[in-house]
């Protein structure tokens, strides 16, 4: 049967903000993938893994894939880790 992953992507290096990072994301995982002779890029028959679909929140994704009978493999997100800097700790320590 198919098989996907839900997932909550994460920023990438040149975004400060964290606007669009709210969405949970079911993506099917492409069991084939082979080599185009032609142009050598990688390439699949399986047309699910073109498929992307955005979720307000986890508990949607996993519900989708369990009315669907999609096999999913759920990545929780890394929480960020912030640390508080000021300018006069590079003269205290």
């Amino acid at each position: 049967m198919k098989k996907a992953k839900i997932y909550k992507p994460s920023k990438t290096a040149m975004q400060s903000g964290l606007k669009k990072f709210d969405k949970w994301v079911l993506e099917f995982i492409s069991n084939d993938p082979t080599i185009n002779p032609l142009m050598g890029w990688e390439s699949s028959n399986d047309t699910y893994s073109e498929v992307k679909m955005e979720f307000t929140n986890k508990n949607l994704a996993i519900e989708y894939a369990k009315k669907n009978k999609i096999e999913y493999e759920l990545i929780e997100p890394q929480e960020r880790k912030v640390t508080k800097k000021s300018y006069s700790d590079n003269f205290i320590k």
